[in-house]
């Protein structure tokens, strides 16, 4: 559904000219559900906005839904759906002339898009509402009507950016359900940006991970995760620099990183190295006041290959915590 070999795009700037996006190779299957994800700045959303025909690329060469992305954009646009991070309903109007009048825009005829609209209200849990003023709607109903406005016109590949984004945690799991759906009823594509790594981990067939303009790494979520063996033990200090270079040394630990207040280790077995760990941080003068044991996430994977977190707020899988005092 998506083959891009080489997708560069650079901005100029005053002083300087700026690449974003410096040869991005990227394939997608039909039918997968695909995780496109990577710090601020990393190049994500100029990658999303150069597949959905929204900017040109520099140079390189990509197929979208079959079409050239350069030579065939009129042809890409009809393939696909974009929903975008913000939303984009008029919140005077009502949900189904919403939906009609998105469906009208791609030709599609007056009867037909009302049938259509109507078979969506039911699909996405918005029966009911169709008389409804959009800015009315809870959170929730309007991501709902956001996807279904781009998928009036039955896309064969759905972008979905940052679909979940403000959602309350039950909003946001039938969101999911939702999302899910487009795949295994619709058999649909879907290609979506998220900050919510939990999002990541459960929905996605495949991620990719962008940074620095490149592609990093990619792999179903167990793949990028086997790549950071062993345990992750995060403690608490009050001086990070003297206890990273206290911990370095240690025969336990096979990496050392510093987030916030926090020294993160990679070690063989949490459970066993936690002891001699802390009296190493005693011996160096170092206080702590709690650390905890997991097995490798998401975030720890963004860790070891960006150097940078991008740690789902709302996690909190820790399988073993303890508190010092």
């Amino acid at each position: 559904m998506i083959h891009a070999r080489g997708l560069r795009r650079e901005f100029r700037a005053r002083t300087a000219t700026v690449e974003a996006v410096a040869g991005v190779d990227l394939d997608v299957d039909r039918g997968e559900i695909v995780g496109f994800l990577g710090p601020n700045g990393a190049g994500k959303t100029t990658t999303l906005r150069m597949l959905t025909t929204l900017l040109a690329p520099t140079s390189g060469t990509a197929t979208v839904a079959g079409h050239d992305l350069v030579r065939e954009p009129a042809e890409v646009r009809r393939q696909i759906g974009y929903v975008p991070q913000g939303g984009t309903s008029n919140g005077e109007a009502t949900v189904l002339e919403e939906l009609v009048l998105q469906a009208r825009l791609y030709r599609i005829g007056r009867s037909e898009a009302r049938a259509g609209a109507t078979r969506l209200l039911g699909q996405l849990d918005l029966d009911g509402l169709g008389d409804r003023r959009t800015r009315t709607l809870s959170g929730g109903q309007r991501r709902r009507l956001d996807i279904a406005m781009g998928l009036v016109h039955s896309p064969t590949l759905v972008f979905l950016d940052e679909p979940t984004t403000g959602l309350d945690p039950q909003s946001r799991a039938n969101l999911w359900d939702h999302v899910r759906a487009l795949r295994d009823e619709r058999r649909g594509t879907v290609f979506l940006t998220t900050h919510y790594l939990e999002e990541a981990d459960v929905l996605c067939d495949r991620i990719l991970v962008i940074d620095a303009g490149r592609i990093v790494a990619e792999g179903t979520p167990d793949d990028l995760k086997r790549r950071v063996s062993g345990d992750v033990v995060t403690l608490d200090v009050d001086d990070v620099a003297r206890a990273r270079d206290a911990l370095r040394g240690a025969p336990e630990v096979r990496d050392v990183s510093v987030d916030g207040a926090s020294v993160r280790l990679t070690v063989e077995s949490g459970d066993r190295a936690v002891l001699p760990l802390l009296r190493r941080l005693d011996d160096a003068e170092v206080a702590v006041s709690a650390f905890r044991v997991a097995r490798p996430t998401l975030d720890d994977v963004f860790l070891t290959l960006t150097g940078r977190s991008l740690r789902d707020a709302h996690d909190t899988a820790r399988p073993l915590e303890g508190a010092l005092r």
